[in-house]
């Protein structure tokens, strides 16, 4: 168990190596796939490689997908997308989920990869830490990330500090957003509130007030001095009691909606919300883009849901 934790802890550059995979080519350093590939770089069916469902990044910008998309067509993938063989026909990525997207888009026939051997759980930490240092998450998704190296690899908050070179308290502040109701980090992961008000709201123990006050940040436009402002107002016309009684969440009620959420995004490989309201709720399903709907449109119909 030692040995193999001292290995994941080399990070994405002892794991894969740079002269190997071509990871850290620069757009200057362009090859040209149309010619004879590097050593170790195959051409693979794009239609025989499936993205990871643990990926981190959830959310793929359409606009940048055709951008780099309209740039594959003009001049190839310039960094091959990095694989692990699944079985005689199929591949998973382990780094490059949005070239392959774009690839896609550009109705690319074949992608240039290179084949790892990798465990589950170096897979896992690739990707993790691939995306961290891209430094193109949004903020639930970057938390999401150093959730992960906590609960999967033990990391503690100073160890992920070191690796991605950030401070502690950056870290144990972007991991408290976790903490807010879901409805409040999926309006910070669309991009809607900053990272700052979430914290902001963090304040109020009440879920259904947290999210309240967040769609009157987003309706006012209020910065960070003003949703002070809003709170003591807030606090001193409402009963604390209320409030306090209010927040006291259903320990059975929400562990049980989590652990369903947590069955269903394994499922299908998508952030999955549950919203329940006293007897009614909702199960909301995202998905990024065409490609993303009519894969989970495959899913239901196989499953004759």
């Amino acid at each position: 168990m030692a040995e193999q934790r001292r290995v994941l802890g080399k990070g994405l550059g002892a794991l894969i190596s740079t002269e190997e995979s071509l990871l850290d080519l620069t757009p200057s350093e362009h090859i040209d796939f149309d010619s004879k590939n590097p050593p170790g770089v195959l051409e693979i069916d794009i239609n025989k490689i499936e993205p990871n469902k643990d990926q981190p990044r959830k959310r793929f910008d359409e606009h940048s997908l055709a951008e780099l998309a309209d740039s594959i067509t003009q001049f190839g993938i310039i960094q091959p997308i990095v694989v692990i063989k699944m079985n005689e026909n199929y591949y998973k990525i382990v780094a490059g989920e949005r070239r392959w997207r774009a690839a896609r888009i550009a109705q690319l026939k074949t992608v240039p990869v290179i084949v790892k051997d990798l465990e589950e759980m170096e897979v896992l930490q690739i990707a993790l830490i691939e995306n961290i240092q891209r430094q193109d998450l949004n903020p639930i998704e970057e938390a999401l990330c150093y959730q992960q190296l906590c609960d999967v690899f033990f990391f503690r908050q100073e160890d992920i500090a070191t690796k991605v070179g950030k401070s502690r308290a950056s870290i144990s502040g972007m991991l408290s957003l976790l903490k807010l109701d879901p409805r409040v980090q999926n309006l910070i992961a669309e991009g809607k509130l900053s990272a700052g008000h979430g914290r902001k709201l963090l304040e109020i123990e009440c879920e259904n007030v947290q999210f309240e006050i967040a769609e009157k940040i987003i309706e006012e436009e209020l910065n960070i001095g003003q949703i002070s402002a809003h709170l003591e107002t807030l606090y001193k016309q409402d009963s604390t009691e209320e409030l306090k009684e209010e927040s006291k969440p259903s320990v059975i009620d929400k562990s049980l909606y989590k652990s369903i959420e947590k069955d269903l995004m394994n499922a299908l490989g998508t952030k999955v919300i549950i919203k329940d309201k006293k007897d009614k709720g909702k199960i909301e399903i995202e998905y990024y883009g065409h490609d993303e709907l009519d894969r989970l449109i495959g899913l239901f119909k196989k499953t004759n849901l």
